[in-house]
């Protein structure tokens, strides 16, 4: 053992003895080892150019206490504001595309002949739900990526660590918890994935087991589309500004639940000191643009894509399935919205929306066509001409502001997609945890919304 070594661990035995706690010793030998390197480094190195001054200028304001979350909270509305506004074209133009060679395959089998079971299960069913989840999650991650890992090389991110470092770690969880939460905007399979920068196993499982918290692009359309509801059923009206607000303020209610949820795996299950948590603040940089495209839609957009799809493809054939398998002169989807009705109202939800959400397991991008198909009595996942034809589809059904209301905040906090589930498993290498990341999300958006329904209906308010 070297003399630095047992310098260290004598001073960690006489904190010890005196009383201290060696979380605050250690991050006062961290902070003084670093002075006295940044003093010796003032000493002998010669800078030329002023960007260190610069860098340090940049840091004052990002990093500061007055700026810091202000500046955090303007550039996810504006992200997401982005990334919801530029997907709608794209997501049209890709999901008139493949529907239309929807169309050809159906001739196909006409021409062929095949049977209109294996028609419906095969196009109807597969192909239409594997459709379905590429025109809704390929153009917002096209767009999320990119802006993410830009801000990433840029070397913003880890600012934005720093800023929430002291509520993680006051929560008993890993500052770079922060890192990986922002991963799951975009997907949380990539959210849980980036969990390895975390050398702490305990605060590594707490990251994943919470990392669901924050919503992914395949619940943004649905977020979306319940505000604007939300909004019109409030206040008669509802633009992309005050939709993209409300969805700031239900993202961030996620955060805080974040928070506490890892505050309590760090007192029960996972019950642990918080490691010391260093963090060297990378100089600003341009990100180059290849390495940007690279690491954003190859590495991500594609990787998640292609995992989607592979879970989503046999869904749909199931979905099909008990849309069009009938017992009596009801479907099997029929009798199980009627089946989960009770349950449904004691959350502020029905029945059908309940089936939609436990048929969406497999991406969530799904959730608002199997409600639609199931309202109507379609044998097909449907789409919406538009938000109005939506929301006057769902009053119809017996919706109001409240349902809209818990409809987000059941869609923010439910168990993950059948791809993240499968992500916890292979990174955890455990059933265990991977039961335990689908059970405590469904239990909170359970418990949040039925607190929400009953107060509200015990204020007279519905």
């Amino acid at each position: 053992m070297s003399n630095e070594e047992n310098c260290f661990q004598g001073i960690v035995a006489q904190a010890q003895t005196a009383g201290a706690e060696v979380g605050p010793v250690r991050d006062q030998l961290v902070l003084d080892l670093y002075r006295q390197t940044q003093e010796i480094a003032r000493q002998v190195v010669k800078r030329q150019g002023k960007k260190e001054d610069f860098d340090h200028k940049i840091d004052d304001f990002v990093t500061s206490k007055y700026f810091g979350y202000p500046l955090m909270l303007t550039l996810l509305s504006l992200i997401l504001w982005l990334t919801v506004s530029g997907a709608n074209y794209p997501s049209q133009l890709l999901s008139n595309l493949l529907f239309g060679f929807g169309s050809h395959l159906t001739a196909l089998c006409q021409w062929l002949k095949a049977p209109d079971w294996l028609h419906g299960i095969l196009v109807l069913g597969l192909y239409r739900c594997m459709a379905w989840v590429i025109s809704v999650m390929l153009p917002p991650m096209a767009i999320f990526f990119p802006l993410f890992t830009f801000l990433e090389e840029l070397g913003y991110l880890p600012r934005v660590a720093f800023n929430l470092d002291r509520g993680f770690k006051r929560a008993g969880a890993h500052g770079k918890q922060v890192l990986t939460m922002c991963m799951g905007f975009g997907c949380n399979a990539a959210g849980v994935t980036a969990c390895r920068i975390i050398e702490s196993p305990r605060e590594r499982l707490i990251a994943t087991l919470t990392n669901n918290f924050v919503p992914c692009n395949g619940r943004f359309p649905t977020l979306i589309a319940m505000a604007a509801i939300f909004l019109s059923a409030l206040v008669g009206t509802a633009n992309n500004l005050l939709a993209t607000g409300l969805v700031v303020g239900v993202v961030v209610f996620g955060i805080l639940v974040t928070l506490l949820i890892s505050r309590l795996l760090s007192q029960t299950l996972l019950k642990g000191v918080p490691s010391t948590f260093t963090l060297e603040l990378p100089p600003y940089r341009w990100p180059k643009m290849g390495t940007l495209l690279i690491r954003s839609v190859l590495d991500r957009t594609l990787f998640v894509l292609v995992r989607a799809v592979v879970v989503a493809a046999p869904a749909g054939m199931i979905i099909w399935i008990l849309a069009n398998v009938y017992i009596g002169e009801v479907s099997i989807i029929g009798h199980l919205g009627g089946f989960l009705q009770g349950f449904g109202y004691l959350l502020g939800l029905d029945g059908y929306i309940i089936l939609a959400f436990l048929l969406g397991l497999p991406a969530n991008e799904i959730v608002i066509p199997i409600l639609i198909m199931s309202y109507l009595s379609e044998g097909v996942m449907v789409e919406p001409s538009s938000i109005e034809a939506l929301h006057r589809l769902l009053v119809a059904n017996g919706w109001t502001w409240l349902t809209a209301l818990n409809m987000m905040l059941f869609s923010l906090l439910h168990f993950p997609c059948a791809t993240t589930l499968l992500t916890i498993r292979k990174e955890t290498q455990s059933l265990k945890w991977t039961v335990l990341a689908a059970l405590i999300p469904t239990g909170v958006a359970i418990l949040v919304c039925f607190l929400v329904a009953q107060l509200a209906r015990a204020c007279g308010l519905v």
